[in-house]
């Protein structure tokens, strides 16, 4: 079923739009600046116990989920723009803690309230986004705007142990605290128009307030795609090891452009009204790649299948992005990409946990292959499930539309 497009192509890169792609590349960059470097230092500078470095780096994921939940309700009721500047300081100005840190405790606290300051900012940043993009264009928009996260998570690691093998740790921090800050100038300078509120009764609190209940099913397709993304983000480059890749961190940089180079297409083709094809063909591409993936013995097949899943993932995403703000009202936008977010994020959690737990009794190409499986499941379940859902929700929206016009 197409969604139908408009006839006058808008603009989508205006100053606004650039300026909201800049912020987030910005605070991204420096939240994964230290992704790769904390376990270091946790391990080789503090001498902390392995098993409580996976604690410490834990702790801010369950506070990410519960932010994300309130941060969806707090965006759809208060100003968005204060919401991100305020959730913005709180996430750079946290950066100061880590150097004043020398403990496992202080490092859960503080991890702890970063991943809250993280789940406010990005659920935030990704709806003052969508406000700017034009509704013509919002897969496309949407499509380009993650990609600054994903150009950033592909490089910042690397940055970060550059950084830190030849200036240390305090260099690094002070690197995230003045990235962050930069991001915060950034959105200071954006030229938000204020939601036009009309008279409609003050919401109460409800559970559709913090959850998109009706795009639930859409949430469950994500999650059984984002399984297949934590395994690979987690266990790809030492699965690259395991099969004698010679740099198994080559890996990123071909999903990288393949995420990028995919971008560039697939929002158009939401856009025109292609939503289900691209979803099924992502989906159908994703179960090939990671057959490939699995049974990948040279540096030719580890790189293609990388390559392959990254256009699969760079298409799907925004794709169910747009399918999870388009089963919301426009004053549930919030609430949408709190609940996409989620989504996401719960399904990378479940992968980290199901590729260690299938490692353990089998070996890394087991895990790909689980992967694999779960992407076809995801197929079917998308043909079965979630589409017939989403269309039957855009009729509902569109009637409740036209009622309200008369």
């Amino acid at each position: 079923m197409k969604e139908k497009s408009s006839a006058v192509k808008e603009a989508l890169w205006t100053r606004g739009f650039i300026l909201a792609c800049l912020a987030n590349f910005l605070m991204s960059f420096a939240f994964y600046l230290l992704v790769t470097t904390l376990p270091l230092y946790l391990v080789k500078e503090l001498s902390i116990d392995h098993s409580k470095v996976g604690i410490v780096l834990s702790s801010y994921t369950l506070a990410m989920l519960f932010a994300r939940a309130f941060s969806g309700y707090l965006v759809d009721t208060i100003s968005r723009k204060r919401l991100f500047m305020f959730s913005l300081i709180v996430f750079s100005i946290l950066f100061g803690g880590y150097i004043r840190a020398t403990t496992v405790a202080a490092f859960m606290i503080l991890r702890f309230f970063h991943g809250a300051a993280w789940g406010v900012t990005t659920v935030s940043g990704n709806t003052i986004a969508i406000d700017i993009i034009p509704s013509s264009r919002r897969a496309e928009g949407i499509g380009f705007y993650g990609l600054n996260m994903n150009i950033s998570m592909a490089i910042a690691p690397w940055i970060g142990l550059l950084v830190y093998d030849n200036w240390g740790y305090l260099s690094l921090v002070l690197c995230c605290l003045f990235t962050g800050f930069a991001a915060l100038v950034t959105v200071r300078s954006m030229d938000i128009k204020p939601r036009e509120h009309k008279k409609e009764p003050v919401p109460k609190l409800s559970l559709d307030r913090f959850i998109l209940i009706k795009a639930l099913p859409v949430g469950v397709n994500l999650i059984l795609c984002a399984v297949a993304y934590g395994a690979l983000i987690s266990y790809g480059a030492l699965y690259g090891e395991e099969i004698k890749i010679g740099n198994p961190g080559i890996m990123f940089l071909f999903m990288a452009v393949g995420l990028g180079s995919s971008r560039i297409f697939s929002g158009r083709l939401v856009d025109k009204g292609n939503l289900h094809k691209v979803s099924v063909f992502a989906m159908l591409l994703l179960t090939a790649s990671f057959v490939i993936f699995a049974s990948a013995n040279n540096i030719y097949a580890y790189c293609t299948a990388s390559l392959m899943i990254g256009v699969g993932f760079g298409s799907i995403v925004p794709a169910f992005q747009t399918m999870f703000v388009n089963m919301g009202k426009h004053n549930q936008r919030g609430t949408a990409n709190s609940t996409y977010l989620t989504s996401f994020d719960m399904g990378i959690g479940a992968g980290m946990l199901m590729g260690g737990y299938v490692s353990s009794f089998a070996n890394l190409s087991a895990v790909y292959l689980a992967s694999a499986a779960l992407c076809a499941i995801a197929a079917v379940y998308y043909l079965t499930i979630t589409m017939p859902v989403y269309n039957n929700s855009r009729k509902n929206k569109r009637k409740e539309e036209i009622i309200q016009q008369i």
